[in-house]
């Protein structure tokens, strides 16, 4: 039987485990920090519980696919509630709108905003449809190590209606002309990593996840899907070890021969990292042994790292809903601070979350629960906390003016986690939050391998490869390199 390494136990570790586990491998996880689950770990303080990481659960076929394909259903593990609203932007301190669950409310919203943008709205979602089915789900689950994967009759016959050449800012604004509705169907983009000017018109398919399939929230948090995918692992067999820090990968005659964990060397047949790409080439193997040098690395568009701030207020606050997005000022310069000249930015755009609106049990009653996700560039230096609290005062000021309530005299509890933390608990490459931004360059067979070039059964899963930054994608992932290692390495006898 071949026994397997999976380095990292995030969303894309966990699933590459359970798929390997399934078809009969012997695999092992090894987790650097102390709780399995990667970005989506939690952690608890003065009756609050915090979701570190992701917070958005969108769609619910791919985690409702991942969990069938182990005769179980996410029911089994958590219970899921769809928000309505879906969320708030804020547009200013007077102006909001609340995004409603029904498609057809939201055509009727849009239609008061610009007229004959119902109709209109119609359409678009009619073609995001098509290409949530063809790119969700045919694309995505593509290994993508060549292009002619992708010369497939049912690939190339819808090719040019997917989009793939235009851009998602292109096709929305030749649609719509208000700016408030050009914002609200451009902003899932930027779970993507890019502006909606870099990022293909194919992921509309988001706005279809969006609007359709709907905004979700599993009870007790992000971190329950982590834990039922723990579970699921460990009842497949899967051995997970935390506080295990891999050092090295071993190679001997360009084949993996091993890791060395916690200075301490055991043998594996396969190794699956699904760690930051770069950290496990540029650390842990040698230099003969890497795939892509410094300078491709350093070419590659990284989506924004982030600060975060973890906050427990000492009253309900008023005029917030579970999601809250704060547009209320000038996205076209935010953008460029954070691609084209990075720097710490002047006036961000950030998002609130406030889960304690759809779940007491995060929050001690009659007290609230808010994350603040303010993104920014990767690779700024300086990360301090006189900045952190520079940006947390700009944040709260801008909430207080648009909920009318004070905040600030009311943290009780209050942490913050920015670049250097990304760096220091995940070895993230310049401190990214998300991964490689998802734009026409970085999409498919052109991004990072899952399969290394010069180490023979050295395999990657994770947001830096196929297919991408998120949640779902970083599922998907796991299961595609488990899938590709069962084809390729089918089980048989081995001594180690």
């Amino acid at each position: 039987m071949y026994k397997v390494a999976v380095i990292g136990s995030g969303f894309s570790g966990l699933a590459s485990a359970c798929f390997l586990a399934k078809n009969g491998y012997e695999v092992s996880v090894f987790e650097k920090n102390e709780d399995v689950g990667g970005r989506a770990r939690s952690f608890h303080s003065r009756g609050f519980t915090f979701d570190m990481g992701p917070s958005w659960y969108w769609m619910p076929d791919v985690f409702e696919r991942f969990f069938n394909q182990f005769g179980k259903t996410t029911s089994d593990y958590y219970t899921l509630k769809r928000l309505d609203p879906s969320y708030r932007v804020i547009f200013s301190e007077k102006e909001h709108l609340d995004i409603p669950a029904n498609r057809k409310k939201l055509g009727e919203l849009f239609e008061k905003i610009e007229s004959g943008s119902e109709k209109k709205l119609k359409d678009f979602l009619t073609e995001a449809a098509f290409k949530y089915e063809e790119g969700v789900k045919k694309l995505v689950y593509m290994p993508s190590l060549s292009p002619i994967e992708f010369i497939r009759g049912d690939v190339l016959k819808g090719f040019f209606r997917i989009q793939l050449l235009s851009s998602i800012a292109k096709d929305i604004r030749s649609r719509f002309k208000d700016p408030k509705i050009q914002s609200i169907l451009e902003f899932p983009s930027l779970f993507l990593g890019a502006t909606p000017e870099n990022t293909p018109a194919l992921y509309s398919l988001m706005n279809y996840a969006d609007i359709e399939l709907g905004t979700w929230y599993p009870e007790g948090g992000m971190v329950k899907i982590v834990d039922g995918m723990k579970r699921l692992a460990e009842d497949l067999g899967v051995k997970i070890f935390t506080n295990s820090n891999v050092e090295k990968i071993s190679v001997k005659n360009k084949t993996l021969d091993g890791l060395y964990i916690n200075n301490t060397f055991t043998p594996f047949n396969l190794v699956v990292s699904s760690a930051d790409y770069h950290f496990t080439e540029t650390h842990l193997l040698e230099k003969e042994h890497q795939s892509y040098s410094e300078k491709y690395w350093n070419s590659r568009t990284l989506a924004p790292s982030a600060i975060i701030y973890y906050l427990g207020i000492s009253k309900k606050v008023k005029n917030l809903r579970h999601h809250n997005l704060f547009f209320d000022e000038d996205l076209k310069k935010y953008a460029s601070e954070l691609y084209d000249n990075p720097k710490w930015p002047s006036k961000p755009l950030f998002y609130v979350c406030a889960p304690s609106k759809t779940d007491e049990t995060v929050a001690p009653k009659g007290k609230e629960n808010l994350f603040i996700l303010i993104p920014v560039a990767t690779g700024l230096k300086n990360d301090t906390e006189e900045l952190r609290r520079k940006y947390l005062k700009i944040a709260i000021n801008r909430i207080e003016k648009s909920t009318k309530t004070t905040i600030w005299s009311h943290i009780e509890y209050e942490k913050s986690y920015s670049v250097s933390n990304f760096i220091e608990d995940y070895n993230s490459y310049k401190g990214n939050a998300y991964g490689l931004a998802n734009t026409l360059k970085q999409t498919a067979f052109l991004k990072p391998k899952i399969k290394s070039k010069k180490v023979k059964n050295l395999y990657y899963a994770g947001q830096l490869t196929v297919p991408g930054p998120g949640v779902p994608p970083s599922l998907i992932s796991g299961e595609v390199t488990a899938q590709y290692i069962t084809k390729n390495h089918p089980n048989h006898e081995t001594v180690i």
